[in-house]
């Protein structure tokens, strides 16, 4: 499945300390950091990212835009990832009745997700 970076008010950000992530060299892959490129999509050797707001992998598309390919199992330790919040986040400030503009700070980090755990 291809998905683009959502939610669309949240720039990319690098995971926080909060993310589980499964081996060291994932860790890396996620720490990498380009002298030219601030934003991954953007950056060729970028090569994965990490949603926080819907705890997700996925390998980046580079054709210019925000979007990546889901992910289920590390590429390199073949640990199975979390499943995607996309849909529970989706529903949840669906019914809240939030909007893009009047999305409360907590669902654009993690938060949302760890205080209903």
């Amino acid at each position: 499945m291809r998905v683009l970076w959502t939610p669309l008010s949240k720039p990319w950000a690098p995971p926080s300390a909060d993310a589980e992530l499964c081996c060291g060299t994932m860790a890396a892959q996620l720490e990498f950091t380009c002298t030219q490129h601030a934003d991954p999509f953007e950056c060729g050797d970028n090569l994965l990212v990490y949603n926080e707001v819907l705890d997700e992998y996925g390998l980046i598309v580079h054709d210019g835009g925000p979007s990546y390919v889901l992910i289920a199992h590390c590429p390199w330790c073949g640990t199975r990832l979390p499943e995607s919040q996309r849909d529970r986040w989706f529903d949840e400030t669906e019914a809240k009745g939030f909007t893009d503009d009047t999305l409360p700070l907590e669902y654009l980090t993690g938060e949302w997700r760890r205080r209903s755990r």
